[in-house]
């Protein structure tokens, strides 16, 4: 998309850049990622005055220049290189009005990088209400930039900062408020006499951190460090004098700025909430009181758009039947491709509720007390308080809660946390167990409020929870390292959900469920069909022959009996159900027969592939009758025994293996990329897989 401004979101966390981000470029924005590296890069458009096309990329938050990880680093990456592909015209920095003189030491490094800024206090409406008054004026004549304030949440204050993006210029001038040059000037003049620049802060920083720009050669790296080790420069003892100067001009520049009238009142709300909420005992009760609700949540208010969703793909494929002419095509088609999106399509309403409760829980501030309230936990089983954040994150999906353990500075606390955040039971096993639930567990009330299949899906949640706290505690003796861990955290005060962010995380998260799992699961679904079609000409030339002859002696009634025994037959002796016998005597003892077997193997490259499978399996397997794919599943019946295949039994056995079984390539991928090492995934796969079978062994052999 052509572009006529670049610009930059700059702030600290819990300052509302991203809500910001959002509200600019509404859904004008993809994700993707920083060349080189694993980390989110989200990009939007907007137009601004006169008809200008900006293009704003959403940095990650970060309290300084200094990165204290992966994700920090990039925002001195972009703005200290202006050959990176990212580099900004301007940078919009987003501070927090409530707590202004830690916002503005960003601003002043960001500053003096000599980048045009425009300064967007946000949340200025909660600041008034805490008693903080800000002169914008005289602020913004002392800094020697534009202020704006605004309100991401209430939406105001966008006009006049797209006005503000318009009169800032790509060659303003930025003052530098703290002289760094004192802090090691004849290294300084060697670095700037070597990049040909007169910006002594850009000197500065690459002295401290040039390894992080891909910009330089080998040779400028090794001049670099030369002149680091003739100069002793000690990078930490400068950053803290640079700090302590910069916190000595901002109390300057706001002397007089910033009047706070309302210090007594100030956080009393928040305070007197986190009294009751991270209660050491309160707080765990209301926690789990919050979990009753969601997951009875997502049943009871699941059930009708999912019964319209799942009707309307039995109506597409007997319409199809209807008027398709009959054929290959039109059997793939149906009964391939259309089966397996449906078996997608039909958890869009359970999956948008669960990231609308997410996206609530944290925009409220509760997602961070409950991170508070697990530290103390966590330490005991080995894991760093940093680890409930990938943990929690592993609700939606492991994948990026792994890349977020790069925020764990220990070593062995990451490697932990790495190693048991995809047991925690993520969006993907959600249509697994909501589908195997709804076929073995009656759909009724408990003391007359609480649904007994969102109590046994908060159960499934419970378990695989658990057994990542187990398995963490085993490896803190297996795995050995010196460094101690610490957990800080700055817990933002309760506000009121902002709902189109909630509604635009569920359509947000809805349409990649679908896209990219619809994507695997209709290529898996395609594959599958064709191997559930076709088998060996020999044994499908014996068993039209086998029905031929009956036919031949049989009235007309019992022709669609015969015919339906005939698909069995044909679907057992196809590729597919080939595959499924040689499997099958690992997987009997767990309940499962060859069709299950067949789901199993295709999870691997998606857990949800799961209930595309069954629904193409049962579509192929099916004499012509359209049925919803859980009444084809609750009807299905075991050859030998005459017994329904999913038993309470072999359902919860089916459910364990699924919550524990390490059945997701991605993130074996993405475990490979953030340890350097095949040795951790392969680890991973071996132990998840073991405890997925020998969990399902005993649930099956107790319960049959």
């Amino acid at each position: 998309m052509a572009k006529d401004i670049k610009i930059a979101l700059v702030g600290n966390p819990n300052t509302g850049k991203s809500t910001l981000f959002n509200l600019l470029t509404g859904l004008n924005q993809k994700i993707g990622n920083f060349p080189g590296i694993t980390v989110d890069k989200k990009v939007g458009y907007c137009k601004l005055a006169d008809n200008k096309q900006a293009e704003i990329i959403d940095l990650p938050g970060t309290y300084s220049l200094y990165p204290k990880s992966k994700d920090e680093s990039i925002v001195f990456q972009v703005l200290a290189d202006k050959k990176n592909s990212s580099y900004p015209d301007i940078v919009v920095l987003v501070a927090d009005a409530t707590n202004l003189r830690r916002n503005l030491l960003l601003y002043s490094q960001v500053a003096d990088l000599g980048v045009p800024v425009v300064l967007a206090l946000n949340m200025t409406d909660m600041a008034k209400k805490e008693g903080i008054d800000i002169d914008i004026n005289k602020l913004s004549e002392r800094l020697g930039v534009q202020v704006v304030a605004i309100s991401a949440r209430s939406n105001s204050g966008l006009a006049e900062l797209k006005q503000a993006i318009n009169n800032t210029t790509a060659i303003a001038t930025q003052v530098e408020g703290t002289d760094v040059h004192v802090l090691a000037p004849e290294a300084i003049a060697l670095v700037k006499q070597h990049i040909k620049t007169d910006n002594n802060y850009l000197a500065l920083q690459i002295l401290h951190q040039h390894q992080h720009l891909n910009t330089f050669s080998a040779q400028d790296h090794e001049l670099f460090e030369r002149i680091i080790a003739e100069h002793t420069f000690e990078s930490s003892k400068l950053q803290a004098a640079e700090t302590i100067a910069r916190y000595r001009y901002l109390s300057g520049v706001l002397s007089g700025v910033v009047k706070d009238t309302g210090a007594a009142k100030k956080f009393v709300f928040s305070d007197k909430l986190d009294s009751i909420l991270t209660n050491k005992f309160w707080g765990f009760l209301i926690f789990i009181g919050i979990l009753f609700f969601i997951f009875n949540s997502i049943f009871s208010w699941s059930s009708y758009p999912m019964e319209l969703i799942e009707y309307a793909f039995v109506w597409l494929t007997e319409y199809g039947h209807q008027h398709l002419p009959d054929g290959i095509l039109t059997n793939l088609l149906l009964d391939g491709v259309l089966a397996g999106l449906g078996g997608v399509v039909i958890f869009i309403p359970q999956i948008a509720i669960l990231f609308a409760f997410i996206s609530i829980l944290e925009d409220t501030g509760y997602m961070a007390r409950v991170t508070f309230m697990m530290d103390k936990i966590m330490r005991k089983f080995g894991l760093s308080g940093k680890s409930v954040v990938p943990m929690i994150g592993s609700l939606a999906c492991a994948v990026p809660s792994i890349m977020s353990a790069r925020n764990i500075e220990s070593w062995k606390d990451r490697i932990i946390t790495i190693m048991v955040a995809p047991l925690v039971s993520c969006s993907a096993r959600l249509p697994v167990y909501t589908l195997l639930i709804s076929l073995v567990v009656p759909e009724k009330m408990v003391w007359g409020f609480i649904n007994l299949q969102g109590l046994t899906l908060m159960g499934m949640y419970i378990i695989s929870i658990s057994a990542a706290v187990l398995v963490a505690f085993v490896m803190k003796f297996l795995i050995k390292a010196k460094e101690k861990s610490y957990f800080i955290m700055e817990l933002p005060v309760y506000r009121m959900p902002r709902w189109t962010n909630v509604i635009y995380t569920m359509y947000e998260k809805s349409k990649t469920f679908v896209f990219e799992a619809g994507k695997v699961i209709i290529a898996i679904s395609i594959i599958l069909w064709v191997l559930a079609t076709y088998g060996p000409s020999e044994r499908f030339a014996e068993i039209d022959k086998k029905y031929e002859a009956i036919e031949a002696q049989k009235d007309s009634v019992q022709i669609s009996t015969l015919e339906r025994d005939r698909a069995a037959e044909k679907l057992e002796n196809s590729y597919a159900g080939i595959l499924g016998h040689v499997i099958e005597p690992a997987i009997k003892p767990l309940g499962f027969d060859w069709k299950i077997g067949i789901a199993l193997i295709t999870s691997f490259a998606a857990r949800e592939a799961f209930v595309g499978t069954m629904a193409t399996i049962y579509s192929v397997d099916s004499d012509g009758e359209v049925a919803t794919i859980r009444n084809k599943m609750r009807g299905a019946k075991d050859p030998d025994t005459g017994l329904p295949v999913f038993t309470f039994a072999t359902a919860f056995s089916l459910m364990l293996f699924y919550a524990f079984a390490m059945q997701c390539m991605s993130t074996v991928a993405i475990v490979f990329r953030e340890t350097k090492s095949w040795k951790w995934p392969v680890i991973q796969i071996l132990y998840m897989t073991g405890m997925a079978y020998v969990a399902s062994l005993i649930a099956y052999q107790l319960l049959k």
